[in-house]
């Protein structure tokens, strides 16, 4: 008789176990000339040497299953075990989910503006995504960040925001350095949460895999192998712009993302998106995607809110001219 131990440290243990247990016994009744024993994060297994290998190979494919949908329920667990081709091609069939979040959620583009987003990124290696407020462009981006981590195109995701707030200052903030900068990054760690498992993202996040932080952290580096977003953009000055671009590594992909007429900055303070946009619009190696009111995904409210705002907005105050460089 040989043993076998099989490791559950990619995924989180209780989706494979199930809830009382259920998935592990379904599994033995599939394999009753095998010992099964499930402890924490090993499985050890018993029996004969040919029929420990099919298993292995089983359980690797229920892993997998699970690191993609982030889940395994029961009619996954059946159709895993019965290799019932004609539903697995089924499950297959989702090539516009970007990726699947927590509990299976399917997160994919949800607007015509979302989907032409998602198709820049796959055909350029730096990407604008220019539109207001509730077009999906933080969370659209975070998803194609996860999806290339998951799929190994990159080994590292990088999320970065300038720390400017309208009407607050980061020393009145209460707390030390990681204290006040976490409230101006807490979108990101959103998305994050949306997407990946709670204890699973906390390991890619103390292991670096997974790196949140500050425009100003960026100062000095390459960034190679990396899927890094830069968010709100609208508030980087030309000089934390263009030190940003040129961190731009080998194999890497870049997302900036930012909404050009909400701009926090002292007022005599140039935006370094607007001035991006326009030194940048020929380079043909990279994209820009503008977003508009139509790919609002939030309440229909906010559709409703930003025509208004748009409408009354005050004369003397030029809005940036988006149409010129498209």
């Amino acid at each position: 008789m040989t043993e076998i131990n099989i490791e559950l440290n990619e995924i989180n243990a209780q989706d494979f176990y199930g809830i009382n247990n259920e998935h592990l016994k379904r599994i033995k009744e599939y394999y009753p000339k095998l010992k099964i024993i499930g402890r924490g994060k090993v499985l050890t297994v018993l029996g004969n040497e040919d029929e420990l290998q099919i298993f292995e190979q089983k359980i690797v494919r229920i892993i997998s299953h699970i690191q993609k949908y982030n889940r395994l329920n029961s009619r996954d667990l059946e159709i895993i075990m019965m290799e019932d081709q004609l539903e697995m091609a089924q499950m297959k069939k989702e090539d516009e989910i970007i990726v699947h979040g927590v509990n299976g959620k399917m997160i994919k583009p949800q607007t015509p503006g979302q989907v032409k987003l998602v198709e820049k990124v796959y055909s350029k290696d730096m990407t604008f995504a220019i539109g207001p407020a509730g077009t999906g462009k933080t969370y659209t981006s975070v998803a194609l960040a996860v999806q290339a981590l998951k799929n190994k195109e990159v080994r590292r995701i990088i999320l970065t925001r300038p720390a400017v707030e309208a009407g607050e200052n980061l020393g009145f903030l209460p707390g030390d350095m990681k204290d006040k900068l976490d409230p101006y990054l807490q979108p990101l760690y959103d998305a994050l949460k949306d997407m990946i498992h709670h204890e699973k993202l906390q390991g890619y996040i103390e292991k670096g895999v997974i790196e949140v932080a500050p425009l100003a952290f960026m100062r000095g580096r390459t960034l190679d192998d990396a899927f890094v977003i830069l968010d709100e953009a609208q508030n980087t000055t030309y000089a934390q712009m263009k030190m940003f671009l040129t961190r731009m590594g080998k194999k890497s992909k870049f997302i900036i993302t930012g909404d050009p007429n909400q701009i926090d900055l002292p007022p005599k303070q140039k935006s370094g998106l607007r001035e991006a946009i326009q030194i940048l619009k020929d380079v043909k190696d990279i994209g820009f995607i503008f977003l508009d009111e139509r790919d609002v995904v939030r309440h229909q409210l906010v559709r409703d809110i930003l025509k208004a705002y748009k409408q009354s907005e005050n004369k003397e105050r030029e809005e940036f001219d988006i149409n010129s460089v498209k």
